[in-house]
């Protein structure tokens, strides 16, 4: 592991009444016992003294969002100029997350209203969410969902797993499992792997995720029990949430290292937020630093729309802005997806620079990073190609194992397709549309 920091060091020791040497340090089980959950604690740790109104306000903050943050995590800030820095605002409570705004709502993504079973939230096609944990090892100060983490009396038991396992396997269309939280990483080895064990034996399901911030704020949790267990579910994948280069620690890097040694792949998603992050450089350091390490850039979230959340908001353009610092100026997977989660379930969009200057019957006219304009010819000869959806007898060698002839388009490919006779999505409430019906 390596010698711990002076940081460490002085922290471990104040939170005990003995030395604490590194082997302590580094059991997750230590860190998670000794959690600093009291600002007076978080202070003495850091040798800070806040001011007595700053205390109080915050204290009115922690009875709406409690405050739990590991040892390991809080000895990253810079207690000489801790308000500026981007490990402190992430954990600890401001004042400002109980100013809600009007646009601000408790289940911004309708997770809940898109629940048809317990903990499945079930908004893709071919995919679930599976809220397999109520609780972190820190709890984030813009996590999304703020209504459900640290809601202990909450917590699923294994009567609810057992009713979202029931679900899955009744959703034969689902293909991909993503478990999620909290952290699904809090559970134990043992029950974690009977959850993936279950799973595993449901056929119809091709993949599974993990969504964990662990690496990120107790990596020691990646312990080599863990890791071997989750080898035996391949095909296994897990994504974190690195938010600023900081947070590439030697401990967080080994953890990433024991991860994708074991053939998972990795992937990160960040979150744009105001004052931690909202710099090309610092994006474009974090994506570097990830890729060094086998985790590759997956989406770059812009803020929702959480109660308690609107001082970490930053404009959208700012988060284009920063894709034109990416796209072209480094390797293509080391960009992340710029993606606003649609308010009330719409599912996430995908946002980019405009490349795409004009078009023609015969060219396009682009743009490239550097603002250079070209066109592309357009094909003379290109036959285009009627799809009746007989996937079954087409030429285009589409005679797909499990293809089904009866697959219905939604959206926006339902007015592409040659199958679909719509020419128009009309909103439901449609004033227009409701008189013709009155007539």
């Amino acid at each position: 592991m390596g010698i711990y920091s002076s940081n460490q060091q002085k922290i471990a020791a104040d939170l005990s009444d003995y030395h604490v040497n590194q082997s302590k340090w580094t059991d997750w089980h230590w860190q998670l016992r000794n959690s600093i959950n009291r600002v007076d604690t978080f202070e003495k740790l850091l040798g800070i003294e806040l001011e007595d109104v700053e205390r109080r306000k915050i204290g009115l903050t922690l009875r709406k969002f409690p405050l739990s943050i590991t040892p390991y995590y809080l000895s990253l800030i810079d207690a000489d100029d801790f308000r500026n820095d981007p490990i402190f605002r992430q954990a600890f409570p401001d004042p400002k997350e109980l100013e809600i705004e009007k646009c601000d709502m408790s289940d911004p993504l309708a997770e809940d209203r898109d629940s048809p079973a317990p903990g499945i939230t079930h908004r893709y096609p071919d995919r679930v969410l599976f809220h397999v944990s109520n609780v972190c090892s820190m709890y984030c100060r813009h996590c999304t969902r703020k209504r459900k983490v640290g809601d202990t009396d909450s917590i699923p038991d294994r009567n609810q797993i057992r009713a979202g396992l029931d679900y899955i396997r009744g959703a034969t269309e689902v293909r991909d499992v993503l478990l999620s939280g909290g952290d699904p990483l809090m559970l134990s080895d043992q029950y974690l792997d009977w959850i993936l064990t279950e799973l595993r034996q449901i056929k119809h399901v091709q993949v599974i995720r993990i969504g964990s911030r662990m690496p990120v704020v107790l990596p020691y949790r990646i312990t080599d029990d863990l890791v071997d267990m989750l080898k035996k579910h391949h095909p296994l994948w897990l994504n974190t949430h690195f938010n600023h280069p900081r947070e590439l620690t030697s401990s967080s890097k080994q953890a990433l290292r024991k991860l994708a040694d074991a053939g998972i792949p990795l992937g990160n998603q960040t979150v744009l937020l105001a004052g931690v992050n909202d710099c090309v450089r610092i994006v474009k350091s974090l994506v570097h630093k990830l890729v060094e390490n086998r985790v590759r850039p997956y989406y770059l979230y812009q803020c929702d729309l959480s109660e308690g959340l609107s001082h970490f908001r930053t404009p959208v353009g700012k988060g284009i802005e920063i894709m034109e610092g990416l796209i072209g100026h480094t390797s293509g997977f080391s960009v992340p997806t710029y993606v606003v989660d649609a308010p009330g379930g719409g599912g996430k969009i995908p946002l980019t620079p405009n490349y795409l200057i004009s078009l023609s019957t015969n060219k396009v006219v682009l743009r490239n990073y550097e603002g250079v304009i070209t066109t592309y010819a357009e094909p003379e000869s290109y036959k285009a190609k009627f799809c009746d959806r007989q996937c079954r007898i087409c030429d285009l060698q589409l005679n797909l194992e499990g293809a089904d002839d009866n697959y219905n388009a939604t959206g926006i490919e339902q007015l592409l397709c040659d199958y679909d006779e719509t020419i128009s999505l009309t909103p439901a409430g449609n004033e227009r549309m409701e008189r013709r019906d009155d007539s």
